[in-house]
């Protein structure tokens, strides 16, 4: 039996279970750059690029393992096979295949079209797990489906009893399975920051740099920016470079905001990860190789391993367990038009600024910019909930459906009602200015809520308190804020509710 098996941008892995199937001495595989997978939104520039030269990199990994492997690129597909159907279409036009094997997607959307496949193109389909996670799907969605409020600490917790990362007889190595008490120090303007890890740019990733700048000249991104891993050698001395200079201080600093950085302690792995340079089961074992080896402290290593064996497989569970119409919640009627500012960063306040102008130029923010700054001011200001997370799965070189969908739907922005979330991550100026630095260099005072001075975070915050009062109440972990509104006089509550709407009305200027 002849095989075609198709891998995808973000599957860049030899141990793909669909890759173990094939014979090197008759079957074929296809890599295809698309038109439809650019522009189903504005994806950075640098996201673009990554992708493009990770993929034609491993084409030739594949090719030098000994498979035969046939690459569409970017110029040969974008006026006639602009869909992976099309390429599949032309590819069955070229040779007979008795099966097409793929690996299951990360987004509904290229499932749906994979499902069409057998019917449409008349040849066997099938569609293999993917195997590069720590949980199958159907773990996953056993999980999901045997809990009333399936929280993320309660699979975080089940994760480490089935995987045993960081556990001894049983129990979480240190007594607990969180340190998330040791890692919310606010940024020391005087830490010694990390060195840069540079990656140098063969012919391959200049030819891709030179055709992106050519063809998506009005997407998001500045290529001038680009210093990412594209192979697996890369990926790996990336990882190293993570474990040796940054991880030790990752832990403690993970929250701070830094006026002058936005990547601080940061891995900058994640797009690895989600691509397939890295395996995320290597990633993790690194860190707790490190704490072994007394060369970063568990605080540390342990919310390292939290986001991968945690957020990213409980993310991705939740993803695929809600089904498609996930992303068409919006439980807080958010309906107010994304600012033209997020496209550009010409904002004056000062954390957006960084914020954003970082995630345009450089396709990087960290959890907090992109949760507490950028997710938190479209949750108090009721930006429109489709518009926010377009915006999000645009800009970011790691962003894919299945992760970024809930991470800002779910948690930044509350608009599934708390499937994800057990609060909405609304907060006022107060912690930004805590955290970090930025408020310094703003023209918005952070202790005024109302008039031309004052940080447009404060009356937005109280206002979305006030709007959403009734639902917050009975919310636990929000009902103290409900009665502090309550506490206020009438005039003050009308004057900052008025000035609320003045800077909705105003948005654009903000």
């Amino acid at each position: 039996m002849t095989k075609l098996c198709l891998i995808l941008g973000d599957q860049l892995s030899l141990s793909l279970d669909a890759l173990q199937a094939l014979d090197k001495h008759s079957d074929h595989i296809m890599l295809a750059e698309l038109y439809t997978e650019t522009h189903y939104v504005k994806h950075n520039k640098l996201k673009i690029a990554l992708l493009f030269s990770a993929m034609r990199h491993f084409a030739k990994q594949l090719r030098d393992e000994g498979f035969h492997v046939d690459y569409y690129d970017f110029t040969a597909t974008k006026d006639h096979h602009q869909s992976f159907t099309d390429v599949l279409r032309a590819q069955l036009s070229q040779h007979s295949y008795q099966q097409v094997i793929c690996t299951e997607p990360g987004e509904y959307r290229v499932l749906n079209e994979m499902k069409r496949w057998q019917q449409e193109l008349a040849v066997d389909v099938i569609i293999k797990s993917d195997n590069r996670f720590y949980f199958t799907l159907a773990q996953m969605h056993d999980w999901f489906s045997e809990r009333k409020e399936p929280r993320m600490e309660h699979f975080y917790q089940f994760a480490r009893k089935q995987t045993g990362l960081l556990m001894e007889t049983g129990k979480p190595i240190g007594g607990r399975f969180n340190f998330d008490k040791e890692n919310r120090n606010a940024w020391q303007s005087d830490t010694p920051l990390p060195p840069m890890l540079k990656h140098e740019q063969d012919d391959i990733t200049k030819q891709v740099l030179t055709l992106v700048e050519q063809e998506f000249t009005d997407f998001p991104g500045k290529l001038v920016h680009f210093n990412f891993a594209v192979n697996r050698e890369q990926a790996l001395a990336a990882l190293h470079h993570f474990i040796k200079h940054k991880l030790a201080d990752f832990g403690r600093f993970q929250d701070a905001l830094a006026d002058n950085n936005n990547t601080l302690f940061h891995s900058l792995l994640a797009s690895y990860i989600n691509i397939g340079l890295l395996l995320p089961q290597e990633v993790c074992e690194a860190a707790i190789e490190a704490y072994q080896a007394q060369n970063a402290p568990l605080n540390a290593v342990e919310g390292f391993v939290r986001q991968i064996l945690g957020w990213r497989e409980y993310v991705r569970g939740l993803y695929w367990y809600e089904g498609e119409s996930y992303k068409k919640h919006n439980a807080l009627n958010a309906q107010t038009p994304l600012p033209n500012w997020f496209w550009d960063g010409k904002t004056n306040m000062r954390c957006m600024q960084k914020a954003i102008g970082h995630s345009l130029d450089d396709a990087y923010a960290h959890h907090i910019q992109r949760l507490m700054i950028i997710g938190n001011f479209s949750l108090i200001a009721g930006l429109n909930v489709t518009e926010v997370c377009d915006w999000y799965l645009a800009v970011y070189i790691d962003a894919f459906e299945w992760v970024e969908l809930p991470n800002t739907l779910g948690m930044a922005l509350y608009a599934d009602n708390g499937k994800l979330a057990s609060k909405p991550y609304a907060a006022s100026a107060n912690y930004i200015n805590k955290m970090g630095n930025h408020c310094s260099s703003c023209r918005y005072n952070p202790k005024l809520v109302t008039g031309v001075k004052a940080c447009p975070f404060n009356a937005l915050y109280w206002d979305f308190i006030q709007r959403h009062q009734e639902r917050f109440a009975k919310n636990p972990r929000m009902a103290l804020m409900v009665k502090q509104w309550q506490k206020k006089s009438s005039a003050d509550q009308l004057a900052i509710t008025q000035w609320a709407a003045t800077l909705i009305e105003k948005l654009d200027k903000a």
